[in-house]
């Protein structure tokens, strides 16, 4: 029988597929974008893209179509929420990749309601953020 073993294949072939993902990071704060872009290579993620300008996300989204985007909320100059709005000029469908990361508990309710799939609360729990960027 060799359906058990074509399980298996298909299961890697997803995980490879999820690993090779588009991922952008944006967040202001230098730290944090080192810690999540190491955070995903940790976990053998291999197509990551990371700013601290959140103004470059829109055209940065135009040309690469992420599969993913870990967003911070708290940015000078452009918040999170601002970014959101800039991307559902591209994405029309109304789908956005966004996974909102953010210190502020009141602000989870608001950015899903803006059209963010998924949050992770500052300081984050790594397993918790693994998970999330997996699920999505």
């Amino acid at each position: 029988m060799t359906t058990p073993t074509k399980k298996a294949g298909e299961a890697m072939l997803q995980a490879s597929e999820i690993l090779n993902a588009s991922i952008l990071v944006v967040d202001d704060q230098e730290a944090n974008v080192m810690l999540l872009d190491q955070m995903l290579r940790n976990e053998g993620y291999t197509n990551i893209t990371t700013t601290q300008l959140p103004r470059e996300v829109q055209a940065l989204h135009e040309a690469k179509r992420f599969d993913l985007i870990l967003l911070d909320l708290q940015m000078p100059e452009m918040d999170g929420f601002e970014v959101i709005e800039a991307l559902k000029t591209i994405e029309t469908g109304g789908y956005l990749p966004v996974l909102v990361i953010t210190a502020q508990p009141g602000h989870k309710l608001r950015a899903l309601k803006a059209g963010a799939k998924d949050f992770v609360s500052k300081p984050f729990d790594l397993v918790e953020v693994q998970t999330r960027i997996h699920n999505m």
